[in-house]
């Protein structure tokens, strides 16, 4: 119910269904990380071997392959992501440096600023004049790079952990068809690999949807097609330069 002043007589709190911890955003970024890597662990690592089976029954070249792959694909996304996520808090120090001159030169201008974002998100501008005011009084940083760059300094991304999670999990999922045409017997290893690759990209799909808040079923179809797509070309491929070589 709501009161004469406005207020109303709900408890003041975040929706128990929403995430709105601190470290938010570099929770989100180590789970986007392993996620990702297990996807690309899976996906690339069944493409190797798959191709490679079609080149040949050897399964001496098929698991040098798949450890070779694995080694070189783990830390090519425990890397690539480093370096992804370093340039990306690159840009956002160099932002906040920016800010924080602005905010010593020129402390009037930045207010007027701030209170003229706040009426363009709909405040009336006297609302907005004070929701800037005590807001800079309280964490004059922290007000400025939310609305204007849509930065926490407090969260800024983690590259090592984004590297580990990314490496780790690369590594992860690759060893599954790794394992499964390694252990298989020659006459079934391709079939049963494309399966058991099928079932963990279903997974890793529903699990990218759920922790992006996404639908499930178009991501789940979305990894699925895509590994089936990559061990089909690979495949094809193998065959090929198979009985050329």
């Amino acid at each position: 119910m709501t009161t004469d002043t406005g207020a109303t007589d709900l408890e003041i709190g975040p929706h128990d269904d929403e995430p709105h911890a601190d470290g938010l955003n570099n929770h989100l970024n180590w789970l986007r990380a392993a996620v990702l890597g297990a996807n690309d662990g899976i996906v690339s690592t069944a493409g190797l071997v798959v191709g490679v089976a079609g080149a040949t029954s050897n399964s001496n070249a098929i698991v040098v392959a798949g450890i070779a792959g694995v080694a070189a694909g783990a830390l090519s996304m425990g890397a690539g992501e480093y370096v992804s996520v370093s340039t990306q808090r690159d840009s956002e120090q160099a932002l906040l440096d920016k800010e924080r001159r602005e905010l010593a030169e020129d402390p009037d201008e930045e207010l007027a600023e701030l209170a003229d974002i706040y009426v363009g998100k709909g405040l009336s501008e006297e609302l907005a004049w004070r929701v800037a005011r005590e807001l800079t009084e309280r964490d004059a940083l922290g007000a400025h790079a939310e609305a204007e760059l849509g930065i926490d300094p407090d969260d800024l991304t983690n590259p090592w952990t984004a590297a580990w999670a990314s490496m780790l999990s690369f590594a992860a999922g690759a060893l599954l068809p790794l394992l499964t045409i390694a252990l298989v017997v020659a006459d079934l290893r391709v079939p049963v690999t494309v399966v058991a690759v099928v079932l963990a990209l279903a997974l890793t799909g529903w699990a990218s949807a759920r922790f992006g808040y996404g639908p499930a079923k178009r991501a789940v179809l979305r990894n699925m097609g895509g590994g089936l797509f990559a061990m089909l070309v690979t495949y094809a491929i193998g065959a090929l330069v198979g009985q050329q070589v």
